[in-house]
């Protein structure tokens, strides 16, 4: 354990940009072969428009970073926060911290999106995607991501987490986003193995279905056990959901930048919420029979 602490406290840069890129590249390259859904799509045109929001939103976070390695370190040295208050072992200010850190830097931060009105105006940028693949993990506005920012700020502060352990929770963090935007489903029995601690492309898809209910549930993105404490975890089969969101069905509004660059500050526009059939602009998918499919 103190080996992990070691490598995560003083992790290169380099590292950390594997650790995104070599994300991407894996996602990538197994949903291009196992795709829960062939899209009728121009992938590297598609992945062209996310990776130039996480380009911002690398951008946005290494600006800020200085906030984060300042509230870190100042709690550790104040004592302050839960991890100060309490002793335990290496191995169990882990757990405790990702959970913590989790919940309050990505659960709560995504509810929170969904629930206050000017916050979902940057957040609806991502739910924009209607091809939802691991790209779209990092499909983010430069607003959202310093709303996101705060969160985690805030999470860390709570927490008293060290660096060592904000790094870790940042790694996973990413890790865990491609996994469960990826264009690919597990196997019923894997999911259901998984799905009880770990976030998978199975529950996270259908918080990207277009409408309500659905986009409100599922928030989580490393664990899921706060959407089943918290009451907002939903199911829904990959084959009947259909990707985007019903306030934003044009495709100049959601797959150009400069008009995606524009749409927080857009009037609000009221969610319509499940009708019998999608309007024309919203096309139903094909599952196809992949590998992982076949063994469900």
């Amino acid at each position: 354990m103190e080996r992990l602490v070691q490598y995560f406290e003083h992790i290169p840069s380099a590292h950390r940009s594997l650790i995104l890129v070599g994300g991407i590249a894996f996602f990538w390259l197994l949903e291009s072969i196992v795709p829960l859904i062939r899209f009728d799509y121009h992938k590297p045109k598609h992945a062209g428009i996310n990776l130039f929001f996480t380009a911002t939103t690398i951008l946005v976070n290494f600006s800020l970073a200085f906030i984060l390695v300042k509230t870190s370190d100042w709690t550790v040295a104040s004592h302050v926060g839960l991890l100060q208050w309490v002793a335990m072992p290496l191995w169990a200010q882990a757990v405790v911290g990702l959970l913590l850190l989790d919940l309050i830097g990505a659960w709560l931060a995504h509810w929170t999106e969904h629930h206050v009105k000017w916050m979902w105006q940057f957040h609806v940028v991502h739910h924009s995607d209607h091809y939802v693949d691991t790209t779209t993990a990092n499909r983010h506005h430069p607003g959202e991501s310093v709303i996101r920012f705060l969160f985690t700020t805030l999470a860390v502060l709570i927490v008293g987490a060290p660096m060592w352990l904000v790094f870790l929770y940042q790694a996973l963090s990413v890790i865990l986003s491609q996994f469960n935007h990826a264009n690919i489903e597990l196997p019923r029995w894997a999911d259901r193995a998984v799905n009880w601690l770990i976030v998978t492309p199975n529950m996270h898809h259908v918080h990207h279905h277009y409408v309500l209910p659905y986009s409100n549930t599922n928030y989580g993105n490393i664990f899921s056990i706060w959407d089943r404490l918290f009451q907002t975890h939903a199911e829904r089969a990959g084959k009947d959901l259909i990707y985007g969101v019903d306030t934003h069905p044009d495709a100049h509004e959601h797959s150009h930048i400069g008009s995606i660059l524009k749409v927080p500050f857009q009037p609000y526009r009221q969610p319509v919420g499940e009708p019998g059939t999608p309007p024309g602009n919203y096309v139903r998918q094909t599952s196809t029979l992949s590998g992982m499919e076949q063994s469900k």
